[in-house]
């Protein structure tokens, strides 16, 4: 049966796929390319700063390999590594840090300035920058639950999350109306975006949680917000196949004390199953004709991949 299962993962066996080492794992020091960058990010996928580099790589389509840190505060990282995540080692040895920097590196070097365009780079530069001025200034520093809690260990207050939403919204309308397109600075995804999806991926899994009635996704609270989560799931197949979270994950983080939060009120737990069940129901056929559809796109210059989620999901553990 294993033979079978192999056999129908053809052509994909056939390729070599790129280096990904846990070093909780395999704390050995590697081998470094001299062709091929390596990335250096948090092991589990938490980490929204690891996130922007990945999605950037993913996008621009270029290979590299990968070595996964754990940044958990009993984890273990490896003699060879001190530093934080993200980190990038470039092919000639340069060792780079900081999530932005190393996406508009990634972008002079291999994506034909597709995320910093030239008519558009101070633009581009001006909206990433605006992260910070929207998103809380006076939460607990966390890479598991970003800007979610006080320093008192407790959410945010709704109004809060509410003035951030309401002030996202309104600068995605103003920039749609200006450039047209639902993403940040027009018609194609950008640096900006890629410095804002981390952060809005995981409100949009973990607000509704900690609030009642708090919904990023709403689209008659949020239209354009809204209208760029389904342009960032349907239209960018690096985000949507490889690098995008799954909501259930982003709420599990609320109930992990230590990670930004000093405990889980019952109504969040209450919630966060609710959210579980909803997302539990089979896709419809749409979605299934949507995500095929992603799913080609993506793997169509990754030979190494199989040809459905589901065979890759097969390929990945044979290997």
């Amino acid at each position: 049966q294993w033979q079978d299962l192999e056999k129908s993962l053809l052509p994909s066996t056939q390729y070599e796929s790129p280096l990904v080492i846990d070093s909780a794992l395999d704390p050995s020091k590697p081998n470094y390319s001299k062709e091929r960058p390596t990335l250096f990010r948090e092991r589990h996928g938490w980490c929204p700063y690891s996130e922007r580099a990945w999605l950037a790589l993913e996008h621009c389509n270029v290979p590299y390999d990968t070595i996964r840190i754990d940044n958990t505060g009993p984890g273990v990282k490896p003699p060879y590594f001190a530093r934080q995540t993200p980190q990038m080692k470039w092919p000639e040895g340069r060792v780079q840090g900081e999530s932005m920097d190393l996406v508009e590196e990634i972008d002079v070097r291999y994506g034909n300035v597709i995320l910093y365009p030239p008519d558009k780079k101070e633009l581009v530069t001006e909206l990433s920058n605006k992260f910070r001025k929207i998103f809380p200034s006076k939460s607990r520093p966390s890479s598991r639950a970003a800007f979610l809690f006080g320093w008192n260990g407790e959410p945010l207050w709704k109004s809060e999350f509410e003035r951030v939403l309401t002030d996202t919204d309104v600068l995605l309308k103003e920039q749609q109306q200006s450039l047209g397109g639902p993403f940040f600075c027009g018609s194609q995804m950008t640096a900006a975006d890629i410095a804002w999806v981390p952060f809005l991926e995981r409100y949009a899994a973990q607000l509704p949680c900690l609030h009642e009635g708090l919904n990023p996704r709403d689209a008659k609270t949020y239209p354009h917000l809204n209208q760029w989560f389904e342009a960032m799931e349907t239209t960018v197949p690096a985000y949507a196949c490889r690098v995008r979270g799954n909501p259930s994950s982003w709420r599990k983080v609320l109930t992990m004390a230590g990670y930004g939060n000093a405990g889980v009120p019952p109504s969040v737990v209450e919630r966060m199953e609710d959210f579980d069940l909803e997302e539990g129901r089979p896709q419809t056929e749409e979605k299934k004709i949507v995500d095929q559809r992603l799913w080609e796109a993506y793997i169509s210059t990754r030979p190494y991949l199989a040809l459905t989620p589901s065979a890759e999901a097969g390929r990945v553990l044979l290997h």
